[in-house]
């Protein structure tokens, strides 16, 4: 290994003079430009970088005036928002899928069920702005009295116990049926009759479609309804015929038509009516026979008929024959329409 030259000092014994002091400093600089690393630690140590500047971060502290546009309200208003325009578009896909009597359906389902006084259509904000009426007024209370039907009597309620009128809520007490009058008693009654003659009307034309070689004849029953019930009219045509001409034998096809109408009139409790009727074609006989003794006839073979079908005999109110005093066609007595059989079901009142 080479060794390091080294500059001898300057004696100290000996007194430094400028000469003297000159020759030290410029040896020393000499010496330490002669001097190498005498080991690889060395070089290593000088090869090490410098260290980096540090990174300054400047945090910047938010005035209490703009903190709040960076909350999490607005997640809150828009979730609302998104909700309500979910349930807008919602009701206009049902409105746009429904007809009206779908919608009618679903609103009598969604029709609150108590005998409140104020409708729905009349509650508060409902007619515009400050209209409709408080759910708070007395009269939205649910327990107001209510007439709903012709047999519920409503009285007041109690607000001290039981009473005469109201008796306990667990009481199997009803008002008496007889206090009702007989205005409503009929009221209630011709109800039930005009209901029951809709569901006869409807059931002798299923009949009628569904009965082979019949289905052409459903137009020739006609179907009226006047002061004393349904009046059910079998009428004639020029290619139909009830009865074999001046006879009151009926034909077959007309058999198989009062078969069927008296089918739907044996499950009817309501009394029956029958009338005959011709038209003004001359009767002539050597019996002295005519149209008077002809409709009766007619008439009393058609009871006879729907008496076998299942109609029970105590039914039978009245039979009758009008021979062509009351034609289906004023116009024209010869019209083959005014030869026909009426079976009147009569009103249970009458």
């Amino acid at each position: 290994m080479a060794e390091a030259e080294v500059a001898p000092l300057p004696d100290a014994d000996k007194p430094v003079t400028p000469d003297s002091a000159e020759a030290t400093v410029a040896a020393a600089p000499a010496a330490a430009t002669e001097t190498k690393p005498a080991t690889p630690a060395a070089d290593a140590a000088e090869a090490v970088p410098a260290p980096l500047a540090p990174v300054i971060v400047i945090k910047k502290v938010m005035d209490d005036g703009h903190a709040g546009a960076h909350g999490g309200a607005w997640k809150i208003a828009l979730a609302d928002m998104m909700t309500a325009m979910m349930a807008f578009f919602l009701l206009m896909w049902l409105l746009g899928a429904t007809n009206e009597s779908q919608r009618k359906s679903i609103a009598d389902y969604f029709k609150p069920t108590s005998h409140s006084n104020v409708t729905m259509g009349q509650l508060a904000g409902s007619n515009g702005i400050l209209g409709g009426r408080s759910i708070i007024d007395p009269d939205g209370f649910p327990f107001s009295a209510k007439q709903t039907s012709v047999m519920e009597r409503v009285t007041p309620r109690s607000e001290g116990g039981p009473t005469e009128n109201e008796p306990s809520p667990n009481s199997t007490e009803r008002a008496n049926p007889d206090q009702v009058s007989e205005a409503e008693k009929k009221q209630i009654v011709e109800e039930a009759d005009k209901a029951a003659f809709d569901k006869l009307e409807k059931e002798v034309t299923e009949r009628l479609e569904k009965s082979p070689g019949l289905e052409n004849l459903k137009e020739q029953v006609k179907f009226v309804r006047e002061k004393d019930g349904l009046r059910i009219e079998i009428i004639e045509k020029a290619d139909f015929a009830m009865f074999a001409l001046g006879t009151t034998r009926l034909l077959p096809r007309a058999q198989a038509l009062l078969n069927e109408v008296a089918k739907s009139l044996g499950t009817m409790p309501n009394k029956l009516a029958l009338r005959g009727h011709t038209d003004s074609v001359a009767f002539s006989n050597t019996d002295n026979r005519n149209n008077w003794s002809l409709s009766a006839e007619r008439a009393e073979a058609t009871r006879t008929l729907v008496e076998k079908n299942g109609v029970k005999s105590t039914r039978f109110a009245r039979i009758e024959g009008v021979a062509d005093t009351a034609p289906y066609n004023p116009s024209d007595p010869l019209d083959p329409r005014n030869r026909r059989i009426s079976i009147t079901v009569l009103y249970r009142d009458r």
